[in-house]
């Protein structure tokens, strides 16, 4: 597996090293589902494809990491019409 980032303004990362210990953060720590999704693609995979299997679990970290990022989640949090007007505010600001 490769190695962890570096997550210093992160308060708090459940290791996540070896396939155990991503089940386990996913069930601890992870979305609502996760874990279930996460056994359903590894279940579809070919084992012996390491590039998919390593896409899927660094989806599945990744997932993890952004539980624990304060600026992710307020980014998850914001509302559609929110992101809309930050969007045509950028486009227009471009567009000068």
């Amino acid at each position: 597996m490769t190695a962890q980032p570096d997550r210093a303004g992160v308060p708090f990362v459940p290791p996540m090293r070896t396939l155990g210990e991503l089940r386990a953060a996913l069930g601890t720590w992870g979305f609502p589902g996760d874990l279930a999704q996460f056994e359903e693609e590894l279940a579809a995979a070919d084992l012996d494809d390491l590039v998919r299997v390593r896409e899927i679990t660094q989806a599945y970290r990744h997932r993890v990491l952004v539980r624990y990022d304060p600026q992710a989640m307020a980014a998850l949090a914001r509302s559609t019409d929110d992101v809309t007007a930050e969007l045509r505010r950028k486009m227009a600001e471009a567009g000068r």
